[in-house]
């Protein structure tokens, strides 16, 4: 590598090769450790909180799942799969939790990997702060933006998310010159697909010249790790979306002029 990156540490709880849902082509993930949102449906809660090594109880026994690492030893994992992102058009993608809650560690890899003409990624819900989207943006080609819900205070006393402040992130990025910003609605029964916040969404986007976003349907991946976590998970009983129910809110959209791309479960 160009340069000696060790000391300079972030905390994660896992690195995913291979992944074609994160982003374009063959990526490989690393999810960061830390979040300021307190989603009752997050598939990763045991990254909700914050930055500090978390433990669960797993097949009886105390796991720490969280570790410190340097943008070297995240980089020597990330150069193993270089050929496949040449090839298919991949790279690196930056997850969590919220990956921009380390902004700092977030742009130092994010950096590194386009030293090595890597392309990069990131995934947000843009809960953290302005300076830290602006700080990651300069090495960031693609970015992954979950909207969820709009209405100001359900979203502050369901998941703790200050609506006014992921529309100025969601902006910023949107309108930095060299960053492709893809809108993601994640559709959770009860939450973000209730019809007047489908449609304070298309608002939104359409306000903003947009007219594709991704829709991403709800599931129980993360289930079994609220129960190594001994956390009440509320949505236990929460039934999947039928294809009907995907398909209306795909055509919903539509009908408003914007394209909606189902993506999450292939």
């Amino acid at each position: 590598m160009a340069k000696d990156r060790t000391g300079q540490k972030g905390l994660i709880f896992n690195i995913q090769r291979y992944s074609i849902h994160d982003g374009p082509g063959i990526r490989t993930i690393v999810f960061f450790q830390g979040c300021p949102l307190k989603c009752p449906w997050c598939a990763n809660p045991e990254s909700q909180g914050a930055i500090k090594p978390v433990t669960w109880i797993k097949n009886g026994k105390k796991e720490t799942i969280s570790y410190w690492v340097t943008v070297d030893d995240v980089m020597k994992e990330v150069e193993k799969d270089e050929i496949f992102y040449r090839t298919s058009g991949g790279g690196l993608t930056l997850s969590g939790g919220e990956c921009l809650f380390q902004y700092e560690f977030a742009t130092n890899v994010l950096k590194a990997a386009k030293e090595m003409g890597i392309s990069t990624a990131i995934e947000t819900a843009g809960g953290t702060s302005n300076n830290a989207i602006k700080s990651v943006l300069p090495y960031t080609d693609e970015v992954l933006y979950d909207l969820k819900i709009m209405n100001p205070l359900r979203a502050q006393a369901v998941i703790g998310e200050s609506v006014p402040l992921i529309k100025k992130n969601f902006e910023t990025a949107l309108n930095y010159p060299t960053a492709h910003v893809t809108p993601r609605v994640p559709l959770i029964p009860g939450y973000t697909t209730l019809p007047r916040n489908l449609e304070q969404i298309a608002n939104y986007v359409l306000s903003l010249g947009i007219h594709q976003i991704h829709i991403l349907p709800f599931h129980q991946f993360g289930l079994q790790k609220w129960y190594y976590l001994r956390r009440n998970y509320i949505m236990r009983n929460t039934p999947l979306l039928t294809d009907k129910q995907v398909n209306d809110m795909h055509d919903y959209f539509a009908s408003r002029g914007i394209t909606a791309v189902i993506s999450g479960l292939q």
